[in-house]
């Protein structure tokens, strides 16, 4: 069974582990350019968005709130956007609806960064292989110069020997490269993901205060205030009083 094994790893080289490795950095390279354009396209200034949807919510401008949320390209944008949609149903319902906007952001921010790490933790152990078998193939040209003449054994064997040494080298070496730019990136993006979402909460905590601090909706619950003391300032309708009956005639 070993014999067959080894025979198999021999035979093959470590040339389809250096191809395999070379595609996966390809992908790779794709996945962290994909990724960085679009941490680049949702680029804003949070302290500044902060501070505008503060003052507009003080001012009782919820509309204002949305169109200035709405001219920002960045998820933190789109997350408050869904609680403010949702404001006239009261600050739970506006806060429900951001935690939903915010699970499909997260998604949208950390799609394929799993492969870049597991590629990162795992590149090394494929360019582990690689050697193996480079190793394999170099202790097996040192026994079949073992068995070859003297002369065949000097001229050959040395040459052979350095080749699958060098090959399992390399398989190394390509998998250390593939693997530090991964995890250089999947760290990287890791942290970026990692402050929208702090950014996010942020931002949703400045709408919260306001919804709970007006009681609701704002505008509902004014308009609601309003209707009532119209309705206590109206003067009632006056109910008639019986008429008093006439003394009847009796006697004495």
């Amino acid at each position: 069974m070993i014999e067959r094994v080894k025979s198999a790893m021999v035979g093959l080289g470590a040339g389809w582990v250096l191809v395999l490795m070379l595609v996966l950095s390809v992908v790779s390279l794709a996945i962290m350019l994909e990724r960085a354009w679009l941490y680049w396209s949702l680029r804003d200034d949070p302290a500044g968005l902060m501070r505008d949807l503060g003052r507009l919510l003080r001012s009782g401008d919820l509309e204002g709130a949305r169109k200035r949320l709405e001219a920002s390209p960045s998820a933190e944008a789109a997350v408050v956007i869904a609680g403010i949609v949702e404001a006239g149903m009261g600050a739970e319902a506006a806060e429900e609806a951001m935690n939903g906007a915010s699970a499909l952001q997260r998604l949208k921010l950390e799609k394929r960064l799993t492969f870049l790490g597991t590629l990162g933790n795992n590149a090394p152990f494929i360019g582990l292989l690689g050697t193996v078998i480079g190793i394999v193939g170099a202790f097996d040209e040192l026994g079949k110069a073992k068995n070859a003449t003297m002369q065949g054994a000097a001229n050959v064997a040395p040459e052979a020997v350095m080749a699958n040494i060098a090959e399992a080298l390399v398989a190394t070496a390509v998998g250390l490269l593939v693997a530090i730019p991964a995890v250089a990136a999947f760290n990287t993006f890791q942290r970026i993901v990692r402050t929208t979402l702090a950014n996010t909460e942020a931002l949703e905590h400045v709408l919260l205060a306001h919804l709970k601090a007006t009681g609701a909706g704002g505008d509902t619950v004014e308009h609601a205030m309003e209707g009532a003391a119209e309705k206590a300032e109206r003067p009632s309708k006056a109910t008639p009083t019986p008429k008093a009956k006439a003394p009847s005639k009796g006697a004495d």
